[in-house]
């Protein structure tokens, strides 16, 4: 068949399918794309001619505003569908494909496939240097797409269109592997884009990649069960990888079988609903007090699926003399913390150590005290969440008013500031889907943009409530255009505190004085002046969603019904005071303190640093 390699490469995305368990899907659910002369005479005119063919279903062409926007939506969509499906994203050569870098490392952070086709400069140099080129005197072989390279769990540059089939069979590879994926980036030349080629049928034939669920090595079952029938105060971090791997049930059941508590992370938090009896909530730096006091007691930790990030072991300071049994489908997380590794998928491992330790339960009294300590601290979440009735809403009542609106199959999205860590303590998920908070890369503007793919990857049924604050809202608000021009609904909860609250709250606890993170004029000492005038209602109307503006817990119950009543995309703008803390879990996130100041703030911050830092261990 002869077709240009941009022509090639679409009609193989078209035809990439997923199966686990018995269940087939089309693995690409379309292509993003911004374009430019690095894409559009290639992966432009493929998108355009294949769908006139009428298989515009098969790999539909979505327009988006921000490349790194297109990217973050590819990121939301993948993980809504447990990695079994993605979205690939094209752009242009130069700034194009350099703003998709932050979404290719978000993505790879976070173990999300996501497929990137960036133009590059010319393959055959013959007008060279071309507009947006970055020469290096190094080497002719030398683009922005290099940048690629440290982010990418997969990177080819496409020289000639026989390179082509071998470097798209690499890509699917990683996409469909859960212990490999990531971004993947295929940088395609723009005269080779628009190159035509002699290709195989078989190239372009319906291909299934199957996801596997790998089980636990025998002996290393046997090692890991050996040191879960010894401990008595077991407990268990429930990462992602539960969740991915549909492995909510198997835990479920593990949790009931044996009394053993679960601590969840970030990505892990929906695993069990917040009100079973195991579940101890969120666990490290952002977590509760009930998952963090079992967290410094515990004698052997069974981590499913997580990567133990910093503030998942708040900096190492959280588990005592404690030993680690790790179930993780990659043997990169299965072997951190010295610990005793189960290489094997979530829900096949969880399975086989609930067979091998029939019988075996935690002794009555800590299932107790479980119990009990979650019950302390749902009390402060209540509390929390009524609030004091005077002045501006907290952000815990926001949280509290915008959980009593959701529906337990509903989607609350978030990505950076101090609502992901509010939302890790103080939200309560009934549905393995209904938490979608991207931590791993922590990346403003990702919330937007993040949540469009969720809901494009949802029954429609199923609300999406985006929470964001001003400063990520300021980073990346275009999505919202994008929303509106595909129909695509979203509950947006903008929360206005006139600037970066949690590195404000952050800069304090270092003695820093918030310096550098509120939202004011200029005067003579600094940016200490005036609130600035900016309103952020009047810029998410102007982008063609509804607004709704709330400025009290009764104010914003009354928005956000409003907002699930109606059938396009709302904001709902609330302001809060950045000053009112939410609820403390008791734990530690090492951010270095200057060792030397002239500021008495900084100094006493660096004691209590040092007083801190000794709790820290090397869990080995």
């Amino acid at each position: 068949m002869r077709l240009t390699t941009g022509q090639a490469v679409v009609r193989f995305l078209a035809n990439q399918w997923t199966e686990r368990d018995g269940v087939e899907q089309r693995f690409f659910a379309g292509c993003f794309g911004i374009f430019g002369h690095g894409n559009v005479a290639g992966v432009g005119e493929a998108l355009l001619e294949y769908g006139l063919e009428e298989n515009a279903e098969e790999l539909p062409y979505y327009m988006a505003r921000n490349e790194q926007a297109m990217v973050h939506t590819a990121v939301g969509f993948a993980r809504a569908h447990d990695r079994l499906r993605a979205f690939t994203c094209t752009s242009s050569i130069g700034p194009g494909a350099t703003n998709m870098v932050t979404g290719a490392a978000l993505a790879t952070v976070n173990r999300i496939p996501v497929l990137l086709l960036p133009g590059d400069v010319f393959a055959t140099r013959v007008a060279n240097p071309v507009l947006q080129e970055l020469e290096d005197p190094r080497s002719y072989d030398v683009s922005v797409n290099d940048a690629f390279r440290p982010v990418s769990r997969f990177w080819d540059r496409i020289n000639r269109p026989e390179q082509l089939p071998s470097a798209l069979l690499a890509a699917m590879r990683v996409l469909t592997d859960p212990a490999e994926t990531g971004a993947v980036t295929l940088a395609l030349p723009q005269d080779v884009q628009a190159e035509a080629h002699d290709w195989p049928d078989e190239l372009f034939a319906k291909r299934v990649w199957h996801v596997a669920r790998p089980v636990p090595e025998p002996a290393a079952l046997e090692r890991a069960v050996a040191l879960i029938r010894g401990a008595e105060r077991p407990l268990i971090v429930a990462g992602g990888g539960v969740i991915y791997s549909r492995a909510t049930d198997e835990l479920r059941a593990f949790a009931e079988a044996t009394g053993v508590p679960v601590g969840e992370t970030q990505a892990g938090k929906g695993a069990l609903p917040w009100d079973h009896p195991q579940a101890a909530g969120a666990i490290g730096a952002t977590g509760t007090t009930a998952a963090n006091a079992l967290a410094r007691e515990a004698d052997v930790v069974i981590g499913i699926g997580t990567r133990y990030s910093d503030f998942t072991t708040a900096s190492r300071s959280l588990f005592g003399r404690t030993r680690f049994v790790n179930l993780n489908v990659a043997a990169f997380d299965a072997a951190k913390h010295a610990g005793t590794s189960l290489v094997a998928d979530a829900r096949a491992g969880l399975a086989a150590l609930r067979g091998a330790l029939d019988g075996w339960s935690v002794p009555a009294a800590y299932r107790e005290e479980t119990r009990e300590r979650v019950a302390g601290w749902n009390a402060l979440v209540d509390e929390a969440f009524r609030g004091t009735g005077e002045g501006l809403p907290s952000q815990s009542e926001v949280l509290g008013v915008v959980g009593e609106a959701a529906h337990a199959r509903d989607v609350v999205v978030c990505a950076a500031g101090s609502m992901p860590g509010d939302l890790h303590k103080l939200w309560r998920p009934r549905d393995p889907k209904g938490y979608h908070v991207e931590y791993g890369y922590s990346c403003m503007g990702y919330e937007i943009a993040g949540g469009l793919g969720v809901k494009m990857a949802l029954d429609p049924g199923r609300e999406v409530f985006v929470m964001v604050g001003d400063g990520s809202y300021l980073m990346m608000s275009s999505e919202l255009v994008t929303a509106v021009q595909e129909g695509v609904k979203l509950i947006v909860v903008l929360v206005q505190n006139h600037g970066f609250a949690s590195i404000g709250a952050l800069s304090e606890s270092v003695g820093a004085q918030r310096f550098g993170t509120r939202y004011r004029y200029r005067t003579g000492s600094g940016l200490d002046g005036d609130v600035l005038p900016v309103d952020l209602a009047a810029n998410a109307a102007s982008l063609g969603a509804q607004v709704i503006t709330a400025r009290t817990p009764v104010e914003l119950r009354d928005a956000l019904a409003k907002a699930r009543a109606a059938s396009v995309t709302t904001v709902v703008h609330v302001e809060t005071d950045p000053l009112r803390p939410s609820p403390d879990g008791e734990a530690w996130w090492d951010v270095p303190v200057a060792e030397v100041s002239a500021l008495d703030t900084v100094r006493e911050a660096r004691a209590r640093y040092d007083k801190d830092k000794q709790g820290q261990g090397d869990y080995l």
